[in-house]
């Protein structure tokens, strides 16, 4: 298993990925299959493009993408010392092999290397026990629970909001 960062010649990969993602996971995810499904290759592109505020990892089995996590920092300079992590998702076929750890722990790293940031926050549903256990063993700490966060097919569904320190050397 290949974890890098995605290019914008990635952009057919992830593309695939992500409408996999939105429509095997809707309650995972913010945005829709029906808001992104025909967003154009070149805007993807634009979007994996290389930036210093931003990175989205994948994991090529055999040069299949099997999974990505995305990594973009605040844009507002009194919130520059933080970033999301978001999109996560493994497919169905390579879970349970540890990708989603390595593809976090890749992020968490990059994260390490960018100047001035102290901190990493993401979203999970409450529902999702599984993202929630990796999260903690990756040393993120929920402070809060959004209810209501979400409404998928007349069903609420609540968030909870957690972040990790980066350590500094």
């Amino acid at each position: 298993m290949e974890i890098r960062v995605l290019l914008a010649d990635d952009a057919a990969a992830f593309q695939e990925l992500r409408l996999l993602a939105l429509r095997e996971c809707p309650t995972a995810f913010s945005s829709s299959y029906e808001e992104e499904c025909d967003i154009s290759l070149t805007k993807v592109a634009e979007r994996l493009a290389a930036a210093p505020d931003r990175a989205v990892f994948g994991a090529f089995d055999d040069g299949r993408l099997a999974g990505v996590v995305g990594l973009l920092r605040e844009r507002h300079r009194k919130l520059s010392h933080k970033a999301l992590i978001w999109g996560v998702y493994v497919a169905p076929a390579f879970r349970r092999r540890g990708v989603g750890r390595r593809l976090l722990r890749a992020a968490l790293d990059h994260a390490g290397t960018m100047s001035g940031l102290r901190q990493v926050s993401l979203g999970v549903n409450a529902g999702n026990s599984a993202s929630i256990a990796l999260y903690e063993s990756l040393g993120f700490e929920s402070y809060g629970v959004e209810k209501g966060f979400m409404l998928v097919d007349g069903v609420l569904h609540d968030e909870i909001h957690m972040s990790r320190v980066i350590a500094k050397t």
